[in-house]
């Protein structure tokens, strides 16, 4: 997907592929001229005589897949199975091929060649077809920046949340939370173009104090750089997993995440949908509960290949036909509809079309459709977008962490796939069809859907009660609020602020803040008092994260913050 296609308003971001199991492979393309190195998919013609078994899944899926599959009663197939190894030394032996990936799903392996090499493969007995991906060098089509704007720090009135309370209130987040479901043992796989500053800006950094980095990994360059390349997946990161109490909450702040580059920020070619495949196969492998992709795919660097409308029946394109087994191998897949609402196409992007999968359109703060939030339905005629989120001015951290607000169902993909988590959490016997089932019989406009927003305006408060109507979630006594909240967060000079709730007002205080290792960096006692608010004196403080304790007799409460 081009960088104009990431699924933002204004950086209309798209992407990658996914396929249907019973699906035939797509027909062999026409020869590029010979010298030219390019990436193709080859098809395999079965996977007869192959040292794996379905009864021995252990040899290719971790225990926590085989657990997901388990737990929706999805059982392991012949379509599970790696690719078999004869097969793939074939190929290795062929000189000239460089061997990338191999697809468990498609029965088929990447491999980059040239003409004459790649007709010495379609020669090889046990090769049935093969796709040509990329067609050369990056292309030159236009790629547009990202849109965004400062954030208003306290947006909304949960202090805590900042500048992200409205999208997470909207779809019932923030009372998700308060009921104790913030994402914790879900793992979410987020397909993206890269996450700079998510490895350093001090926001991020509890996802490896608190071990919710699960795994990163660069399809694009089959390495472990992640860290680079492009800030939409840090933008989409933030929405779900930051937790920054008084500064920034995400909707599923203690989920564990997988991030995984997919897209080629310089061209756009089917090579990227194959990118989205074999990281599902990945994710699917790893044990992953949830995919978000804001990633779309309709045009190409060479308009020849361009998709069009009656592609997106489901069943075409790579990653569609991807993500529809993504699907049925147990995982929730969660996926921008697209940024073309405004646009001559008008209608979503691939792997959006996808069946049984989760696509989500984009509305503002008030609940309206966001105009370039992409249309319904699929070429097949199925409600699409299924759900809609905050996209327009929604709340997401940038590389240095600071709060900006972007454009675009990029950003309500991942604010609803972090609140699915914790529904899914919340109901952990369901499959993921029952989640997506809930969620949409939760929607603002869920008996009478339309290809604007699908079933509406999800809402976990209203999805739980539909699960348990004998007794509503407002019955459930809410998690205590925080005791502490210290401001600004981030600071950048030492001027901060501790906002007390009522319980630790009137009371000597004994106030300490120590950095990130443990050592004391300040300390000072502050005399009882009705104040909400007390100003600290830390002193200099070096940029990094901080802890601040406030012990009020034999009561203690900690706060983090950090210092730019």
């Amino acid at each position: 997907m081009r960088l104009s296609h990431l699924l933002l308003c204004a950086a209309y971001w798209t992407g990658t592929l996914l396929t249907s199991a019973a699906a035939p492979g797509p027909p062999a393309t026409s020869v590029p001229p010979a010298g030219t190195v390019r990436k193709h998919l080859v098809y395999f013609r079965d996977k007869a005589a192959s040292p794996y078994s379905i009864s021995k899944p252990q040899a290719y899926l971790s225990e926590r897949a085989l657990q997901r599959r388990k737990r929706q009663n999805i059982a392991v197939t012949p379509r599970d199975l790696p690719v078999n190894p004869s097969y793939v030394q074939q190929v290795k032996t062929v000189a000239g091929a460089q061997l990338w990936y191999t697809s468990r799903w498609f029965n088929a392996a990447v491999v980059s060649c040239d003409s004459a090499t790649l007709a010495q493969l379609q020669a090889l007995p046990c090769v049935q077809q093969v796709k040509t991906v990329n067609r050369g060098l990056p292309g030159s089509r236009k790629r547009d920046g990202v849109d965004q704007e400062p954030a208003e720090q306290n947006r909304g009135t949960r202090a805590e949340y900042g500048p992200a309370f409205t999208q997470a209130n909207m779809i019932g987040a923030v009372e998700m939370h308060d009921a104790g479901f913030r994402g914790e043992g879900m793992q979410i796989a987020v397909f993206d173009a890269g996450f700079q500053g998510a490895n350093s800006a001090p926001v991020f950094t509890s996802l490896a104090q608190e071990q919710r980095l699960g795994s990163v990994f660069n399809f694009v360059d089959k390495n472990k750089a992640v860290y680079q390349y492009s800030s939409h997946g840090t933008n989409c990161l933030s929405t779900m997993g930051v937790s920054q109490s008084g500064y920034y909450i995400g909707t599923a702040p203690k989920a564990t995440y997988h991030l995984l580059i997919t897209e080629d920020i310089k061209s756009e070619h089917p090579a990227e949908e194959v990118n989205w495949l074999v990281a599902a196969e990945y994710a699917d492998s790893a044990g992953v509960d949830i995919i978000s992709s804001s990633l779309g795919y309709n045009t190409f660097d060479y308009p020849s290949i361009d998709y069009t409308y009656n592609d997106l029946n489901g069943r075409t394109t790579i990653s569609t036909r991807a993500a529809t087994i993504a699907a049925r191998v147990g995982m929730l897949v969660v996926s921008s509809a697209g940024n073309e609402g405004n646009s001559s196409w008008r209608y979503i992007t691939t792997p959006a079309d996808a069946d049984s999968i989760m696509t989500v359109g984009a509305v503002d703060s008030l609940l309206n459709r966001a105009s370039f939030s992409s249309l319904g339905p699929t070429a097949d005629g199925r409600i699409k977008p299924n759900l809609a989120a905050m996209g327009q001015q929604t709340a997401v951290l940038s590389p240095s962490g600071a709060a900006t607000r972007g454009n675009g169902t990029s950003f309500s993909c991942p604010v609803l796939a972090g609140m699915a988590a914790g529904f899914w959490q919340a109901n952990p016997t369901f499959t993921a069809q029952q989640v997506i089932s809930f969620l949409q019989r939760s929607g603002t406009r869920a008996t009478m859907p339309n290809d604007e927003v699908g079933y509406g305006i999800p809402h976990f408060v209203r999805a739980q009660n539909l699960v348990n109507p004998g007794s509503p979630l407002a019955a459930v006594p809410a998690a205590p609020k925080q005791e502490l909240v210290i401001y600004p967060n981030p600071a950048k000079d030492n001027e901060l602020y501790l906002q007390l709730a009522e319980g630790l007002r009137n009371k000597p205080l004994r106030v300490r803040i120590f950095d990130s290792r443990g050592r004391l960096m300040a300390e000072q006692q502050v005399p009882a008092s009705g104040s909400k608010d007390i100003r600290l004196l830390p002193g200099h403080l070096a940029k990094g994260v901080y802890i601040c304790t406030v012990n009020a007799g034999k009561e203690q409460r900690s706060v983090r913050f950090v210092k730019l």
